[in-house]
């Protein structure tokens, strides 16, 4: 009966393609006149690559596939603890000591069989960090360290892919969304993630959460909040995270947005650019 409304009220190439299963599982989003069948036929085209099934990658993960979207690689190159469990949601108990990589997939398959799961059990590092970005049309980073970050940002600009980048901390995390191969509507080249942080914090200054602690259902909020914007990248509604930081304090239960915007003296796109491929890193 569901399907037939749906069929009846929305028709069109996107939806017949759809099966009877398909067509009711994403039903509330094809309702949604911002999706609807154009943008749900978006999302199963769509190739997404998480870089970590860790604290912000296991909402993402679960998210990404819950909404249909078509492939999704996953780049991890650890195992899970016991210690994950309190934030990494998409791992269990019994998966404790299996490759992060094989547990999120498991999940993913449980969850939505009608997802592709490209597994990349290893860690990205300059050497590889082209090749595997260049495979998708949009990044989430989800990683856990600045070196990580600085090198996915750059890799993206080269690739010229879109990425979507956040960070946890203790009570407080980050979100922004980097187009900086493109232009604004102005003219200006969109920000990078350099215009935002020039620099990485000295080794050592920004202890690990392992020192520190995280609040795991902030990792949820904020990884949550990573895959709605990747959604809204894909399907292109609202107005995104493009030169704008969401900034959240889980203490206060605060929300706020930093505009940010192009610096000519950024290293990787400014005026007089220093960096010209990822052998820095």
């Amino acid at each position: 009966m569901l399907d037939g409304t749906l069929r009846q009220a929305f028709g069109g190439t996107e939806i017949a393609m759809l099966s009877d299963e398909e067509l009711e599982r994403y039903a509330r989003h094809i309702v949604l006149r911002e999706v609807g069948g154009p943008g749900q036929a978006a999302l199963g085209r769509a190739r997404v690559l998480v870089i970590g099934a860790g604290g912000l990658g296991a909402p993402v993960l679960l998210y990404l596939a819950a909404a249909g979207v078509g492939t999704i690689g996953i780049v991890d190159d650890d195992a899970v603890t016991l210690s994950n469990l309190q934030r990494q949601v998409i791992h269990a108990t019994p998966d404790v000591g299996m490759p992060k990589v094989e547990s999120a997939a498991a999940t993913i398959r449980r969850l939505n069989p009608h997802v592709a799961v490209e597994l990349h059990g290893e860690r990205l590092v300059a050497a590889n960090a082209l090749d595997l970005i260049d495979r998708y049309d949009i990044v989430a980073d989800g990683s856990d360290n600045f070196a990580t970050r600085y090198l996915v940002s750059d890799a993206c600009y080269f690739a010229r892919k879109p990425l979507v980048t956040a960070a946890l901390g203790t009570f407080d995390a980050t979100l922004t969304t980097i187009r900086a191969h493109e232009r604004s509507a102005g003219g200006k080249p969109n920000p990078t993630y350099r215009c935002l942080f020039p620099e990485p914090p000295p080794p050592g200054t920004v202890p690990a959460c392992a020192e520190a602690g995280v609040l795991g259902a902030l990792a949820g909020v904020i990884g949550s909040l990573m895959a709605l914007e990747i959604i809204r990248e894909i399907v292109g509604f609202g107005e995104n995270l493009v030169g704008r930081l969401l900034m959240i304090d889980a203490r206060a239960m605060r929300f706020e947005t930093l505009r940010y915007a192009w610096d000519p003296a950024n290293p990787l796109s400014g005026e007089k650019p220093t960096i010209s491929d990822l052998s820095g890193h």
